[in-house]
């Protein structure tokens, strides 16, 4: 297949997936089996362009945050993502120093899509029982913040998946709510991350023989992408259950794990 062609179906590919709570991770890597490994820094910089995607989405909610910050509401909700970031940050780079994460081979994704489907259909059925709530307590804000880092160890868990339900078994029942926190938190976690790795393949050497044109190219298809894939899952979710999401995630999981030569 062309290159650029490649770029761009992955790029598209982690748009539509990085917020969606089916794992990013689990579709690149399958994906990347039939159209050619990329680089760290390819797979960094696209990922990129996903959180600018949900940037924009958010982009009122943010300049309001940032220019009414002397509101109590405001400046409380402003503190309380500082604060999951700083949990994330705090716990997770000495888990990333330690090298503590499993490889991101289909094996661990595979069981890590399947858990992470179960997981979701047991504690959305549980928050359905709950009364509805949109308030964030301080243990939903340090849950959020580990279950980033889980997520981060355990590659096809889904960090958008992984934080949403943690904060909805917790009391934050209302999910268009549960997912907005989520998803503001992922945006300084998300640029911390990609800066820090870019700067780990730069400083070894890693972006010297990159395809500049197709990274551009898939740097704007996951761009594009995310923003309408984050538009139409806040639309879906106000009035739809994670369900599908769940059993999509089960069946794949299924699938690879039934497609796998012995040892992989």
């Amino acid at each position: 297949m062309n290159d650029l062609l490649a770029s761009l179906l992955l790029g598209m590919l982690e748009g539509l997936t990085e917020f969606l709570p089916i794992s990013s991770t689990g579709h690149l890597l399958i994906a990347q089996h039939w159209l050619g490994a990329r680089s760290d820094l390819f797979n960094i910089v696209i990922q990129a362009g996903a959180i600018l995607a949900i940037s924009l989405v958010y982009r009122q909610r943010i300049w309001s945050l940032a220019t009414g910050i002397r509101q109590v509401e405001h400046r409380t909700y402003a503190l309380k993502i500082a604060a999951a970031f700083a949990v994330t940050a705090v716990v997770g780079l000495p888990v990333r120093l330690l090298g503590w994460e499993l490889p991101e081979t289909v094996t661990p994704v595979a069981w890590a899509l399947i858990i992470g489907g179960v997981w979701m259909l047991l504690a959305e059925r549980h928050a359905d029982g709950r009364p509805a709530s949109s308030e964030i307590t301080w243990t939903i804000v340090v849950a959020v913040g580990l279950a980033q880092v889980v997520a981060g160890v355990f590659p096809g868990t889904s960090r958008s998946a992984a934080a949403i339900f943690i904060a909805m078994l917790l009391g934050l029942t209302r999910k268009p709510a549960a997912a907005e926190f989520v998803f503001l938190v992922g945006i300084p976690t998300m640029f911390a991350a990609s800066a820090y790795a870019l700067l780990e393949t730069w400083l070894d050497g890693g972006a010297g023989s990159e395809d500049w044109a197709g990274l551009a190219l898939a740097f704007t298809a996951a761009t594009v992408t995310g923003f309408l894939a984050v538009r139409w899952l806040l639309g879906y979710i106000a009035t739809h259950r994670f369900a599908p999401f769940a059993w999509y995630r089960i069946g794949l999981g299924v699938a690879l794990l039934l497609g796998l030569p012995a040892g992989s």
